[in-house]
């Protein structure tokens, strides 16, 4: 059995209408300090989407939600947070928004896998 690492996970919401404060969630952040890892796993479910708002720009959250991968993944892709190491990328991630795509609440857990845990969370909390 392999050693298991502390690891931290907010899901991504996304909000048609900030003032009614219904959301649907459409990604899950997972970061593990001890890995170095953050990444962010999405799926954007129209039919949920479009039941709070059908006029919600559903081009539009697909495009913050692939800014929120790149983010994770650092690199030129990441933008100002290209620098920055997987820790801050995550806290930035998770600091609160009033936008449409906001991050949840951190919650812990422990894993071996970071990755397979990603995908099992958006399996589990996501689609």
């Amino acid at each position: 059995m392999s050693a298991k690492d502390v690891y931290e996970y907010a899901l991504l919401r996304v909000v048609p209408r900030v003032e009614r404060g219904e959301f649907v969630n459409a990604g899950v952040l997972v970061y593990c300090r001890a890995r170095s890892y953050v990444a962010a796993r999405t799926h954007v479910d129209e039919a949920r989407l479009t039941a709070l708002d059908p006029r919600v720009d559903v081009v539009g959250v697909r495009a913050a939600l692939r800014a929120v991968e790149s983010v994770c993944c650092g690199g030129d892709a990441a933008g100002q947070a290209a620098g920055d190491d997987a820790g801050r990328r995550f806290r930035w991630l998770i600091a609160p928004r009033s936008t449409v795509v906001q991050p949840g609440p951190v919650h812990t857990g422990l894993t071996a896998d970071p990755a397979a845990e990603a995908e099992r969370l958006l399996d589990l909390l996501v689609r």
